[in-house]
């Protein structure tokens, strides 16, 4: 028995290193596309219309390979509160990329950099109060993990605050209200994403959005071969990024899985240093140490608590 419980717990935590690739492949892709996508939204002919529909039918032709792999929908989904939850999904997510694409194209990253790092604590909040209502959402309710990713958004929060953020105008608005609508989305798909492959789930969703939005904006401009080629390689990242997203929910929850993904702006933050020669402030080093510190810990409780859980099974 004993040698049973030995077994199984290394065998555990073997396979529990995968749960150290989330943190870091889904950070680095996050960082990255917002990166380039910051860039393209910078080209003279982009504006946050025809970005929306030319990025989402690139996300859409990049998946359809993959769809002949891994497309699965199952019967539930198709049940008319599953479609009603997709439908918001949809709707959450075309608002929420409206608005932010709107505010990064009119204001300066530097005035909308700390309420676009509003998103991960709207996620982890929104998902923990759904907890007391619905038991799809039990888990989420752990308050050790929910300490940590608070402690982790305010460290996050804190390090970009200054003094001139506090003015308001209709783009600072517009992306505070575009974290809260992708944190309701992204909350809401744990309802529905176990009947769906997260390819195909990411695909329906995407290529809906892109059919209401070239029926609204039908845009006509012509980009430039190194706009669709980035436009291209942030699709791909996008769809990597969300395949990982929606793997973290599923399987360990959405407030520790935003909890790990809150390690990206400290990878923004080390490319900028790269690639943009920029400065890092003490703050922000600051802040890094605690996120990582947080995701750290963060990794160990559940580490823990999934091993206990077997010995208790197995005993």
């Amino acid at each position: 028995m004993l040698f049973k419980v030995f077994k199984n717990t290394i065998s555990h935590i073997i396979k529990g290193e995968n749960m150290f690739w989330i943190p870091l492949s889904g950070a680095i892709a996050e960082a990255s596309g917002n990166v380039i996508e910051k860039k393209i939204l910078k080209c003279p002919e982009i504006n946050y219309k025809n970005y929306t529909v030319y990025g989402f039918l690139a996300i859409v032709l990049l998946s359809i390979p993959l769809l002949f792999f891994y497309w699965d929908i199952k019967s539930e989904a198709y049940a008319p509160i599953n479609l009603l939850i997709l439908f918001g999904v949809i709707i959450f997510s075309l608002i929420a990329n409206l608005l932010v694409f709107y505010s990064l194209k009119r204001e300066s990253l530097t005035e909308l950099e700390p309420i676009r790092l509003m998103q991960p604590l709207f996620t982890i909040l929104i998902a923990f109060c759904l907890s007391f209502f619905f038991i799809d959402y039990a888990s989420e309710r752990n308050y050790s993990i929910l300490i940590l990713g608070l402690i982790a958004s305010f460290a996050l929060i804190g390090a970009h605050i200054r003094k001139h953020h506090i003015k308001l105008n209709k783009y600072i608005l517009a992306a505070l209200l575009g974290s809260l609508f992708f944190s309701v989305e992204m909350v809401i798909s744990k309802f529905i994403l176990v009947y769906y492959s997260s390819i195909t789930f990411y695909f329906i969703r995407c290529l809906l959005i892109f059919i209401i939005t070239l029926i609204i904006f039908h845009p006509r401009t012509v980009l430039k071969t190194k706009t669709k080629i980035l436009t291209l390689i942030t699709a791909g990242i996008w769809i990597f990024y969300r395949t990982i997203l929606y793997y973290g929910y599923m399987r360990y929850g959405v407030v520790f899985t935003t909890l790990l993904f809150i390690l990206t702006p400290v990878f923004i933050f080390i490319f900028a240093k790269i690639f943009l020669k920029e400065k890092i402030g003490i703050r922000n080093i600051i802040s890094s140490i605690i996120i990582v510190a947080c995701v750290a810990i963060a990794i160990i409780i559940q580490e823990h608590n999934a091993i206990i859980s077997i010995i208790r099974s197995l005993i």
